[in-house]
């Protein structure tokens, strides 16, 4: 039901999809820790924003792989190690019109977090602050009076309105 995009940046409009986490070679490649649930997924957009020193720099994709269990890519202009290390530890992002649309009943993690839910007898248990994967399904973490984390799955997902910002759910205030 929820793909996992992390969440917009301060900057609207913007889905941090990955770090650069180290240099690879001498050529300008980049080791790249992706957010996106296939870690190749983040190779997908030709167009990254690259967050260095509180500013973010667009750069095209030249070119990327898988490499061993991580990912490695080149960025245009960027032809030599010297230059490729200071975008370690940098955010990359992509613009939210790059994402892709999805089938009707599927959502991107970053259209939920932030949302009001309310169960079905109208009780506002809080805002999604965030959601993890545990393997059998998706779990969003409710900030509330206090905190609860309740499964992102068909049952308990009543009702999505992005419009609305609030999401219904099946879950008793006392869970």
């Amino acid at each position: 039901m929820a793909d996992r995009v992390p969440p917009e940046t301060a900057d609207s409009g913007l889905v941090v999809m990955g770090r650069v986490i180290g240099v690879y070679g001498v050529r300008g490649w980049v080791k790249v820790r992706s957010h996106t649930r296939d870690r190749a997924g983040i190779l997908d957009y030709d167009r990254w924003l690259v967050r260095r020193a509180d500013q973010w720099q667009e750069f095209s994709l030249a070119e990327g792989r898988v490499h061993g269990a991580g990912l490695v890519a080149r960025l245009e202009g960027i032809t030599e190690r010297s230059a490729a290390a200071p975008l370690v530890g940098a955010d990359i992002a992509v613009r939210k019109s790059q994402l892709p649309a999805l089938e009707g009943g599927a959502y991107y993690w970053t259209q939920l977090e932030g949302m009001k839910v309310v169960n079905v007898q109208g009780v506002e248990l809080g805002k999604v602050s965030g959601l993890f994967e545990t393997g059998a399904n998706d779990v969003m973490v409710v900030i509330g009076e206090r905190e609860r984390l309740i499964p992102f799955v068909r049952g308990v997902i009543r009702k999505v309105d992005l419009a609305a910002g609030t999401m219904h759910v099946d879950w008793d205030a006392d869970f």
